[in-house]
């Protein structure tokens, strides 16, 4: 079966964006993303790993070692209870060689499954859209030739690198934007997988939706989010496929991650991408699930509870400020203080954000102290000594809902905590000369202190 001219066919016609002219820039032969291909898990006599690892080694803006130091694999079976070993071993390679991306490969029957994987996987500041639980099957007879080999597979793997590459700055981000521009051009002329038998058809057009998704997100261009959501609807259409729930849950994600894009970047219909984006996560939070694939989960809740929060902000709607709330208690229980420092104290502060509107339009004190204890625990990373302006930020925070309680209430003791906190971010405020949020908490520390005098 013909599938990438099928692909050809129906995603890539001739008024589509690669008739573009292609940009050049300087910096194309300075950056190499680096690549570990990891020794696969196979049959001794396979060097599936290796080929890969030089057809890679081939392709344009990638540098590209193969680690074959021994160890057990037996967590590259996809099993919730070995999951963790996977990624912390995985996160344990990458800070040894410095990678930008590995390249796991596991023997399941007659095929190969590839997964991919960066060092911001599952956290905020992640800006790939490839999940390690994505996977791309390729036959087993194929990965064992050099010869046979097909280019369309080839390009399939590396457009799969690229698009797990994490941008740390705009030059690598506008390279990994070019090299998929190619990579999408070169797969949209190449039929060599037309050996390929129909059981792929799901993990091809999954990865070819991930690739272009990466290249297309923020462009805004609503022809090529209809792309993207056609190559996902047909991964879904052949679904009957697909053995393994996770691989669905994936898709689903992805189809979420859409519409979570164009709600940010289409100026079309904004309400409605947000609505599909919800619908999509929470369908795939059924295969992820909390207690099967936690990291996945985890951040799926994170994502919901921004566009909740977004929803809440354009319609009003109290209950998607409520359900934003319970996303990010969701997301809490993933990204613990112990292992995600730096994500929890976000979560922290953006839970005590929600939680403290949530009190003020209710009128309810549990939440409001709710709220102040979350900013305290946002503390906990937030240090007065680490970062002196938003550990002071904090501090005004907590003294304006001291403040709001202590009126509310005529309560003299949560109007002198409140005036307390307000001086702590005042002294922070004249020590770094910060005029305009120095004058702004003293006009909250005389409203404070007007309070107390009629009480």
């Amino acid at each position: 079966m013909n599938l990438l001219n099928k692909i050809k066919q129906m995603f890539f016609s001739s008024g589509s964006k690669q008739d573009e002219p292609e940009f050049v820039f300087d910096i194309n032969n300075l950056i190499k993303f680096k690549v570990v291909v990891i020794e696969f898990s196979d049959n001794v006599e396979s060097r599936s790993g290796e080929i890969i690892a030089k057809k890679l080694q081939q392709q344009e803006g990638l540098e590209v070692s193969y680690f074959d130091d021994p160890f057990p694999k037996n967590f590259l079976n996809l099993d919730n209870r070995t999951l963790f070993d996977l990624i912390d071993r995985g996160l344990n390679i990458i800070d040894h060689t410095h990678a930008d991306v590995l390249i796991w490969g596991y023997r399941e029957g007659d095929k190969i499954r590839i997964n991919f994987q960066n060092a911001k996987q599952y956290e905020k500041d992640d800006n790939a859209f490839i999940s390690l639980m994505d996977s791309f099957y390729i036959p087993a007879d194929l990965s064992s030739s050099e010869v046979d080999f097909p280019t369309a597979l080839n390009n399939l793997i590396y457009g799969g690198v690229i698009s797990a590459i994490n941008p740390h700055n705009k030059e690598t981000q506008i390279q990994k934007k070019f090299l998929l521009k190619k990579i999408i051009n070169s797969l949209s002329k190449d039929n060599s997988a037309k050996s390929l038998s129909i059981e792929y058809m799901p993990y091809i057009m999954n990865l070819l939706g991930i690739i272009y998704l990466s290249y297309a997100y923020d462009r805004g261009d609503g022809k090529d989010y209809k792309i993207v959501k056609n190559l996902f609807d047909t991964a879904l259409n052949h679904q009957d496929l697909i053995k393994n729930p996770i691989h669905l849950g994936c898709i689903y994600n992805h189809l979420g991650q859409l519409y979570d894009a164009s709600s940010e970047y289409s100026a079309k219909r904004p309400i409605n991408h947000l609505r599909n984006a919800i619908s999509y996560f929470r369908q795939a939070q059924k295969y992820l699930t909390k207690y099967n694939y936690p990291y996945d989960y985890g951040y799926i809740s994170y994502r919901l509870s921004q566009l909740f929060y977004t929803y809440w902000r354009q319609k009003d709607d109290i209950q998607a400020l409520r359900d934003a709330a319970f996303q990010l208690r969701e997301a809490e229980k993933i990204y613990t203080y112990a292992l995600f420092p730096e994500f929890w104290a976000n979560i922290q502060g953006e839970l005590a954000h929600m939680l403290s509107l949530l009190g003020n339009f209710s009128n309810s004190e549990e939440l409001c102290e709710l709220a102040i204890a979350a900013y305290k625990n946002r503390q906990k990373v937030i240090t007065e000594k680490r970062d002196p302006l938003e550990w002071a930020n904090i501090q005004t925070r907590i003294g304006e809902i001291y403040y709001r309680l202590g009126k509310n209430g005529e309560d003299k003791s949560l109007l002198e905590e409140a005036l307390e906190y307000f001086h702590d971010a005042l002294y922070v405020y004249e020590d770094k000369q910060m005029a305009e949020e120095a004058k702004k908490v003293s006009t909250d520390i005389a409203k404070a202190s007007h309070s107390l005098n009629f009480l």
